[in-house]
């Protein structure tokens, strides 16, 4: 009799300690990383169930479907990068890090239960930001140009900035007075535009994580464009052909003066599989290969990765290709490190290698027929409807030679 009450004393306990993992609390959150200059990034996500949440960027939603729990701990993995917000709940409230363990990146991370607001705003009599902006950014004294398109109603802004090099992808905030406020999180990127407005300037910082901030000066120009993306990257005098080797994720060589590849249109993408703008180029890749690879086509990635070593590497690319459903084959670069000086050391025939991603269009010849930098993707609507008809436009022709 004293053994069994012992044994019922015992599941009692263990049954006790058990329910004191606590769990998210369903509902909507304010998501906040704290960026240099104590600025916050803030970006809403709603919890749907114990290990699932959205997370709401504009017209983005990211759904995340890997929550765990130990003890005390809260590890939120994002889908496609390898980073993880490791947090404790706090009451309703969430506290901990945003944790990019390839670049050594840790941020700090809160969270605001039932805060459905992006950014807080008392203000009134809010300037218009609405239209094309012509920007510039300093880089630590590295200028480029940028073009930010925004659309405003009431105080809510909603668009998109673009690079010579791609896009920030979905930008939401505000304009408080004077004052806009525009952020992103996507899981590779915690990004905050903060500027000063005036009808005909605009003044800020520009804050992404907690290792970056830039500056930026913008003046309303309907009539700005970028430069022309397939001018960027070219091939050096004194070279005929592209050429590569790599290992595939089971360490077999590849070149493209393999088999395979012979008298096939031939798409080879300069990647990451960290790369936001990377990804959607991917996803609309798949897409493509998928309906036209009968017709003689081959796609071809070359992935140039931050993760320290190649377990790790083909650990996150092989992550990437089963979300996507990627169909299409993927070689192993680079280790360590992006560094596009050291990707432009082992492909000597480009003039540089100025973005990731980069496409370079090979006919059926194996001759060099365009090379695209960078990538608008979703984000940029028009920009990436045009995008969609010109690579339509080209590979039609490539594939009917």
């Amino acid at each position: 009799m004293r053994n069994s009450l012992l044994i019922i004393l015992f599941l009692s306990i263990i049954s006790c300690q058990e329910k004191e993992v606590e769990t998210l609390e369903i509902g909507t959150y304010r998501g906040s990383l704290i960026a240099q200059d104590n600025q916050t990034m803030p970006f809403i996500f709603e919890v749907t169930s114990e290990t699932t949440l959205k997370i709401y960027n504009a017209e983005e939603v990211i759904e995340v479907d890997e929550i765990s729990y130990e003890k005390d701990s809260i590890f939120i993995k994002l889908p496609f990068f390898r980073t993880v917000i490791n947090a404790k709940i706090d009451g309703k409230n969430i506290k901990g890090e945003w944790i990019d363990a390839d670049r050594d990146r840790y941020v700090d991370f809160y969270a605001e239960y039932d805060v459905k607001n992006r950014f807080d705003n008392t203000a009134t009599g809010n300037v218009d930001v609405s239209g094309i902006w012509e920007m510039e950014f300093n880089n630590y004294g590295s200028i480029y140009p940028s073009k930010a398109t925004l659309k405003q109603k009431g105080n809510r802004v909603t668009g998109t900035i673009r690079t010579p090099t791609g896009d920030y992808r979905y930008l939401e905030g505000i304009v408080s007075a004077d004052t806009l406020k525009i952020s992103t999180f996507d899981g590779a990127h915690a990004f905050l535009f903060k500027a000063h407005v005036t009808d005909s300037t605009m003044v800020g910082n520009f804050y992404s994580g907690n290792h970056s901030l830039e500056t930026f000066v913008g003046k309303p120009n309907p009539n700005f464009e970028l430069p022309d993306e397939y001018t960027l990257t070219f091939i050096n005098e004194g070279y005929d052909t592209f050429n590569f080797s790599f290992p595939d994720l089971e360490g077999n060589m590849v070149s493209l003066t393999d088999g395979q590849f012979k008298d096939k249109v031939v798409l080879v993408q300069l990647m990451g599989s960290y790369c936001p703008n990377c990804l959607d180029e991917t996803k609309f890749y798949s897409k493509y290969y998928e309906a036209n690879k009968d017709k003689g086509l081959e796609i071809v990635a070359l992935a140039f990765e931050n993760a320290k070593t190649e377990e790790k590497a083909i650990k996150g690319i092989t992550r990437m290709k089963e979300r996507v459903g990627l169909n299409y084959q993927i070689l192993i670069a680079q280790i360590g490190t992006n560094d596009k000086g050291k990707a432009q050391e082992k492909m000597p025939m480009l003039n540089k290698v100025v973005s990731y991603p980069t496409t370079i269009y090979l006919d059926r010849t194996g001759k060099v027929r365009k090379i695209h930098t960078g990538f608008n993707g979703p984000a940029t609507g028009d920009k990436y409807i045009s995008f969609q008809k010109e690579f339509n436009d080209i590979m039609n022709v490539l594939l009917s030679e």
